[in-house]
């Protein structure tokens, strides 16, 4: 799987990723998630995160 990443400009902040796999997204200061530096970029929630994200914001 590729690294994942959060398109800032589609994020609406809803958290659902931070939910789903807290263990790779965080909240960022703008309120928009954001990969946490030294995630596990393995993490088998990440998939999760891309499919339930509302807005597709994430892409791995």
């Amino acid at each position: 799987m590729a690294n994942p990443t959060v398109d800032k400009d589609l994020c609406v902040g809803c958290a659902l990723c931070t939910q789903v796999c807290s263990d790779v997204f965080e909240m960022g200061a703008d309120g928009k998630a954001e990969v946490k530096d030294g995630a596990d970029l393995n993490a088998a929630c990440i998939q999760d995160a891309v499919d339930q994200c509302p807005v597709g914001a994430i892409s791995a």
